[in-house]
């Protein structure tokens, strides 16, 4: 008998938070894609969120700065807020690129994003309060739950680049102490317009003003690490800029993982007010989800020079732009030719939003796609392309529409893929 079965035997008991825990969508996807990969198949793995470094390496500066903080020994423990240096670097930029007030000791950094989403729930989030959050988003189901918090999902609407309004989510704001917003938003890569998000803002400042003073206020958790990666006219707007009276409620989150390419160089920051910053720093503190020293270092010296900064963020956008319009055209031309397929024109990340209307419709052997589990698998089988339902994110198991992530494609890949997916739904009939 081998250890896993005699574990199995023990029925070993976890905690209930463990044992109701709900694995990822995304992950399911890529253990398919990588089966299929080992096998020997080529396959175009679009699912991932993530950049591919020989394609898109972080800075050279950056990671010469890195080099150069761990021979200078920059090994031992941080700064609990983060490194002195950085935090100013990060002051000076906000100021620079969009205008924002915020002084060293308002911002916190941590270890990439995800600690931080996770301290701002801890600190504003009791148990069976509710979280208003839109779907599809990336994982604030899993962080709504981690915390025994109750969800209110807004499921947004194409029409709206499944962005949420203030219409959807005002008759469900007295019930909330917190709106956890994106944007540019995960999974698919669209944005607030300024006005949507103004009338947001109103709306929250309005609810807090109704409230009694001993009510704790509802809160607004506004992520936008992607907001450097903006393609064409597209603007990315923040509550704070667009209503001052925002910054009394306003926790933001922030941090070089997309905007440079630097997924796992581990540094984000989290800026708001300063009462709440410095919860979420003593609860960092016990979780240990501070970036490393010599990367904080690091990126400290890289932000002071925001000529640099600036050089990287143009070329960067150029090569994502050009991936995500690629697609976006083949997929125009698919749904010119007949298919049932359709995209929304990219805004920003790199992500691009992409419509199968392929249920009802059978196989070359006669299967029906009648779930979008079924098309999912359907394209991945026939046009050897990953891609990540929105259901993954939250939204209606039924829904029609997908994440096509460019982060890792070879801009030569995007023909191919577009001829594999043709072939593909050819071989489909009513």
């Amino acid at each position: 008998m081998d250890t896993i079965e005699r574990e199995n035997k023990k029925n070993l008991k976890v905690s209930k938070l463990a044992d109701n825990i709900i694995g990822s969508e995304i992950i399911k996807i890529a253990g398919e894609i990588n089966e299929k990969i080992s096998n020997g198949e080529k396959i175009f793995n679009l699912t991932i969120g993530d950049f591919n470094p020989t394609l898109f390496p972080i800075p050279a500066e950056l990671k010469k700065a890195i080099l150069a903080a761990y021979d200078a020994e920059e090994t031992n423990y941080p700064a609990a807020e983060g490194m002195p240096e950085l935090r100013k670097a990060v002051s000076k930029l906000l100021k620079s690129k969009a205008n924002l007030d915020y002084p060293p000791e308002q911002i916190l950094i941590a270890a990439g994003a995800r600690p931080l989403i996770y301290t701002i729930f801890r600190v504003l989030v009791d148990e069976g309060d509710a979280v208003i959050f839109p779907v599809p988003s990336w994982n604030n189901n899993h962080y709504t739950y981690l915390n025994g918090a109750r969800s209110i999902l807004i499921e947004t609407k194409p029409e709206n680049n499944f962005m949420p309004t203030a219409a959807e989510i005002k008759p469900h704001i007295q019930k909330a102490v917190l709106i956890s917003l994106c944007s540019p938003l995960n999974p698919t890569g669209t944005v607030f317009t300024k006005e949507s998000l103004t009338q947001i803002c109103n709306l929250i400042i309005e609810e807090n003003e109704r409230r009694n003073p001993d009510e704790k206020p509802v809160y607004l958790m506004y992520d936008q690490i992607y907001w450097g990666l903006t393609h064409g006219k597209t603007q990315h707007f923040d509550p704070v800029s667009l209503v001052p009276a925002m910054k009394e409620f306003t926790i933001y989150v922030d941090g070089i993982s997309k905007s440079l390419a630097a997924t796992g160089v581990r540094v984000g920051w989290s800026m708001g007010p300063k009462k709440i910053i410095n919860k979420m720093r003593s609860i960092l503190t016990h979780i240990g989800a501070w970036a490393p020293k010599a990367e904080q270092v690091a990126t400290g010296k890289y932000l002071n020079n925001l000529d640099q900064y600036e050089d990287f963020l143009s070329n960067i956008k150029t090569k994502l732009s050009e991936r995500l319009t690629g697609f976006y055209n083949g997929f125009q031309t698919l749904k010119k030719e007949g298919f049932k397929v359709n995209a929304i024109p990219p805004q920003a990340a790199i992500y691009l939003t992409v419509q199968f209307s392929l249920h009802g419709l059978q196989t070359e052997n006669g299967k029906l796609l009648a779930t979008t589990t079924d098309i999912t698998k359907y394209i991945l089988d026939e046009a050897k392309v990953g891609l990540v339902p929105f259901y993954a994110f939250g939204s209606s198991e039924d829904s029609s529409w997908y994440r096509l992530s460019v982060g890792t494609c070879a801009l030569t890949d995007i023909e191919v893929i577009i001829e594999n997916l043709r072939k593909a739904l050819q071989k489909l009939k009513v």
